[in-house]
Parts: structure tokens; C-alpha cells; sequence
């Protein structure tokens, strides 16, 4: 009777805490006053690429921690500026990139200033990816010796989709060889092309002499024998070493963290100023209607915070090679404002 008793105990009070964090999230639930279904706009067209993949992780949690349904819309950036335009109700919001302010910066048709027309919501994610590559034959054994090639008189042409993030290294390439050799930068060109698939093939013709890649994309082919057409080498990862340091040991395909780690500051430097190397994060964030109601803000903040917290998320990220990287919006704000102004610079010092 006795044991039965404790049994019965335990039932009770297991039902009384499911019950408890039950109503906890059906409460927090009702008090976000998102109306109704979520649509997540992305700047991108692709449901194949990183924008898409790291959005729709973010969105399933937050929709699971909202109770809601929340849609990944790969409409690009001009339709998605556009679907923010019109919803002030809260109902549709965006996940983008720094190409969202660096296509203001580049003066790309159709990107204002999202500090100014938009709110800029929660961090969630980096790309530690971005890269720049060469032939596996080329001349060229790392980008020093690229800068130092610009500076005595070649012309290095390197393959980029302009107006962003593909044209931020660029610039920044350009501006080390400014700091190196001045008057010397013009021997940095810009190939302007389109997609990834156009920027390798420009490399496989010996149109370019360096592209932006990204390690997703192009690290099978630097796996590839030197006698290889496609065979190419990493010489620069714009991102920080801190964050490279974040992934998973065994990295991305058969290159390691470690070996990752060779092309990345300090052990790779591209000079932005005297004192100062150059480094570039690709981070995703969130943007919002100017009007919507700043309780939807709050209560996204909140619940990715909850869920940052719970440490599920990370995992999933990290084993997509994206490294977690949450802020609350007010923290987001200033921390993008600032980075934006250091670009700014940069483009400004080459122009």
C-alpha cells in the first residue's frame, strides 16, 4: 500500500510540473502578438544555399517555441524588401545578410539603408565560409604574394559577383595593396560575373587569377590532383580566427578545422590600415517593418534567447558549418552599425 502510495505520489506530481511548463508555454505562446502564421523572407532565391538552410533552423525553432507555423520564402532580396514594405502587422519578416547594407554601401539599385528604413532585429548565425581561391598551379602560393604581385605591376583579376558580400574581399584586397603599395592598387581588377558555377569556370578558362568561393562550395575541388582543370587552393578565409575556431574539429569535407585555420589571420593578413588586419564575418540577422509593433520585437528577442539557451540549435548549426551567433536586437543594432561604418571606410578609401 505504501510503495503504491509513493507511485501515486510521483504520477501526481509529475502531471502538476507538465502541466505547469505546458500552460509556461502556451502562455508565452498567447502573450506574442504575432498574428496568426509566420513568413520568413530571405535574400535569396536559392532553397539550396546557406541563407535558405540557416534560416529555415531558425525558423522551425522559433515556431516550435511560439506554437506557430513560420514559412521559409527564398524570394530575393528586392521581393523580400518589398514584402517587408507592406507588412506592418507582423506577420512576415526577413532573414538576410550583410549583403543587406553592403548593396546600400556598393549603391546597388534597390538597397537603401536598412538602419534607417528598417529595424534591425536579432543576430542569429555567421557563415565562417567566405573564401578566396586560386588555380592549385598558380604562381601564386598565398595572398601575400597576390598583394605583393599587384604591387610590382601585375594585374591580378579576380572573379566576384559585385554589390556585397563576394565584393567586400575584394575591396579589402584592394585596399591592402593601397596600404602596401600605394598607387598600386588599380592592378587588383574586378571579373563581375553572377553565381558560384560562373566564378569557378572563369578560373577553369584562366579568365581570373583569384575568385570568392566559399568553403561549402569549393573545398571538393581543392581535393582535386594538380594536373586537374578544376583543381584550386584556398590563400584567404576572410573570417576571424575566433570564429573559424568555433566549427567542428573535423571541419568541412576532408579539411579540417586546423587546416582551415592556416588561411585565416595571423597566419594569413591582409592589411586594412597600418595597424589594423582586415577581417570579414558573414552574419545573418533579422529585419522588420519600421512599424511593427515593437512587442513582436521584444517577444522574438525573448524566445530566441530561450532557445540559445537550451543549446539544440548550436548543434544543428555547427553540424551545417554555421557557428551560433545570437544577439538581441538593441545589442544587433550597434554591433552591425559599427561593422557597416568600417566597410564603409574601406569602399570609400579605394574609391
Amino acid at each position: 500500500m505504501k510503495v503504491m502510495t509513493t507511485h501515486l505520489r510521483k504520477l501526481v506530481c509529475a502531471v502538476a510540473i507538465a502541466g505547469t511548463a505546458g500552460a509556461s508555454m502556451s502562455s508565452f505562446a498567447a502573450d506574442c502578438p504575432i498574428p496568426g502564421n509566420l513568413r520568413v523572407v530571405i535574400g535569396s532565391t536559392s532553397t539550396g544555399g546557406d541563407t535558405y538552410q540557416n534560416s529555415s533552423i531558425v525558423a522551425d525553432h522559433l515556431a516550435e517555441k511560439l506554437d506557430i507555423n513560420a514559412k521559409v520564402d527564398a524570394v530575393g532580396a528586392m521581393a523580400g524588401f518589398r514584402a517587408l514594405d507592406r507588412s506592418r502587422n507582423g506577420n512576415t519578416v526577413m532573414i538576410f545578410h550583410d549583403q543587406a547594407y553592403l548593396g546600400n554601401l556598393y549603391g546597388v539599385n534597390g538597397y537603401d539603408d536598412i538602419f534607417e528604413k528598417y529595424i534591425v532585429g536579432p543576430t542569429v548565425a555567421i557563415n565562417p565560409g567566405n573564401a578566396y581561391l586560386v588555380p592549385k598551379d598558380s604562381p601564386y602560393q598565398n595572398i601575400d604574394e597576390v598583394i605583393a604581385a599587384a604591387g610590382e605591376g601585375e594585374e591580378i583579376r579576380v572573379a566576384i559577383q559585385p554589390g556585397g558580400v563576394s565584393e567586400i574581399g575584394f575591396s579589402a584586397l584592394k585596399n591592402a595593396v593601397k596600404v602596401e603599395h600605394p598607387g598600386m592598387e588599380d592592378n587588383v581588377i574586378a571579373v563581375n560575373t553572377g553565381s558560384q558555377a560562373d566564378k569557378n569556370q572563369l578560373l577553369f578558362d584562366d579568365m581570373a587569377d583569384v575568385i570568392n568561393g566559399s568553403v561549402q562550395a569549393n573545398e571538393q575541388y581543392t581535393r582535386l590532383s594538380e594536373d586537374d582543370q578544376k583543381a584550386m587552393r584556398f590563400v584567404w578565409l576572410t573570417a576571424r580566427n575566433e570564429t573559424i575556431k568555433q566549427t567542428n574539429e573535423e571541419g568541412m569535407g576532408k579539411t579540417s578545422r586546423e587546416d582551415l585555420l592556416q588561411y585565416v589571420n595571423p597566419n594569413v593578413t591582409v592589411p586594412q590600415s597600418e595597424s589594423q588586419n582586415f577581417t570579414f564575418d558573414k552574419e545573418f540577422f533579422f529585419l522588420y517593418n519600421k512599424d511593427m509593433n515593437p512587442e513582436i520585437v521584444s517577444c522574438i528577442d525573448t524566445a530566441l534567447e530561450e532557445i540559445y539557451a537550451q543549446g539544440d540549435i548550436q548543434e544543428q548549426q555547427k553540424k551545417s558549418f554555421f557557428i551560433p551567433n545570437f544577439k538581441p536586437s538593441s545589442e544587433a543594432q550597434a554591433y552591425l552599425k559599427d561593422k557597416r561604418d568600417q566597410y564603409k571606410t574601406i569602399i570609400k578609401n579605394i574609391k
